[in-house]
């Protein structure tokens, strides 16, 4: 039996309230070269004075050793099992639902950057220097002018710039199929890979996505930074159960992110409009509070900043959440758990396999010895370390939407 569908037999309605608190990236690292991390160092009195009337713990996103996307990540906070086959969701997709694109059964979505390259043609920064939003828009355009002259061989081209260096690419048309490689090598100091068919049946995809790569590169030549694109996260719209009809929950999501406004969407939960600094999002939810049970709040700052390998503006992200979260708790949660999707330690400039930490605050949760949220009081904590999909029992069971399970 799969987790969630026990869940769903055990779930009872009940007038409580359920906030997700997902710091983006939170987790990190104690070297001997960073002797603190970023949450140790940061003046949180508000996570700390919570910490301590609260459980804490640690989850583990997938798997011990295994380094989750965001998506894969999401999902798992969310209650689905990240290596089950109908949430192995591709990236493209949730960027595009996050965009708000229609995307239709048979469609072909991917996730891009804007990137350079040198003369060589090998990457040199593979998010562009992270440009603005608006030159992305103006560098999408670009694009869909030179593809309307030199369209693809077998598939209909939609563009949609996102945020900052992101865009979203949805190929449409007969015999379309997701198994294409990713152009993306994911380092620097290498060229782009080239589009490959992972599956004979999209063979006529990457001959698109190929085709597609060459006309950009020949209209993105005398750019100053965006001179190639970078593909990811080939897939077409998944099939997961909603959490609606799950857990019996009205499931609102407030993420400023098209991907993680895509996860949720793709679980069923209601997209609404917010800022992306924290008491802009938590102003959002507490103006919504009447409509829903359960509130996925996201923060992204952490993330980039552990990306960049900037410690300082990691532990300003995490502060910066620490001065607003007395507006979220004033809105008067019955449960309250606050972790990340995954860890991106600044030593490492990436995603990670890393435990990240987690807190759990409510009527009828443990109050462990733990005085403060950072990596080394969640080890010590009375949660312990659990998989990160484990997380909707424990918040649904302190929520009192379970029943017991057996006679």
């Amino acid at each position: 039996m799969k987790h969630y569908e026990l869940l769903r037999r055990l779930a009872r309605p009940a007038e409580t309230k359920i906030v997700l608190l997902v710091l983006d990236g939170v987790g990190d690292l104690r070297t001997a070269e960073q002797p603190q991390t970023p949450l140790a160092r940061a003046a949180t009195p508000n996570l700390d004075a919570l910490a301590a009337r609260s459980s804490l713990g640690r989850i583990v996103p997938v798997a011990p050793g295994i380094t989750p996307g965001s998506g894969p990540g999401h999902l798992a906070l969310f209650g689905y099992d990240p290596l089950d086959p109908e949430a192995d969701i591709g990236r493209g997709v949730l960027e595009a639902l996050g965009a708000d694109m229609e995307v239709r059964r048979g469609d072909v979505v991917a996730r891009g950057n804007y990137a350079t390259a040198d003369d060589g043609g090998r990457l040199t920064d593979r998010r562009a220097g992270r440009i603005p939003t608006a030159e992305s828009e103006r560098l999408t355009g670009v694009l869909r002018e030179a593809l309307a002259e030199d369209p693809p061989p077998g598939a209909e081209v939609v563009l949609r710039h996102g945020e900052g260096h992101r865009f979203v690419l949805l190929l449409r048309g007969e015999g379309l199929a997701a198994e294409v490689a990713d152009t993306d090598p994911q380092r620097e100091g290498v060229p782009p890979l080239q589009a490959e068919a992972t599956d004979p049946r999209a063979e006529t995809t990457a001959r698109a996505v190929r085709h597609l790569v060459s006309v950009a590169e020949r209209a993105l030549a005398a750019e100053p930074r965006a001179n190639r694109v970078l593909l990811r996260g080939f897939s077409s719209l998944p099939h997961l159960p909603s959490m609606t009809g799950l857990y019996g929950l009205r499931c609102g999501a407030f993420a400023g992110y098209p991907l993680y406004r895509g996860v949720a969407a793709a679980c069923g939960m209601e997209l609404v409009p917010c800022g992306k600094q924290p008491e802009e999002t938590f102003a959002a939810a507490a103006g919504r509070w009447p409509d829903f049970d359960y509130l996925f709040l996201h923060v992204k700052k952490a993330d980039m900043a552990g990306e960049d390998g900037d410690f300082e503006a990691k532990v300003e992200a995490i502060e910066a959440v620490d001065r607003a979260l007395p507006r979220l708790l004033e809105a008067g949660p019955d449960v309250l758990a606050i972790t990340g999707d995954h860890s991106t330690p600044v030593p490492m400039r990436l995603h990670s396999w890393h435990p990240v930490p987690l807190l759990i605050a409510a009527a009828t949760a443990y109050a462990d010895r733990t005085t403060a949220f950072d990596e080394d009081h969640a080890t010590a904590g009375h949660l312990g370390t659990i998989p990160s999909h484990h997380l909707m029992g424990l918040l649904l069971a302190h929520a009192g939407r379970l029943a017991k399970y057996g006679a």
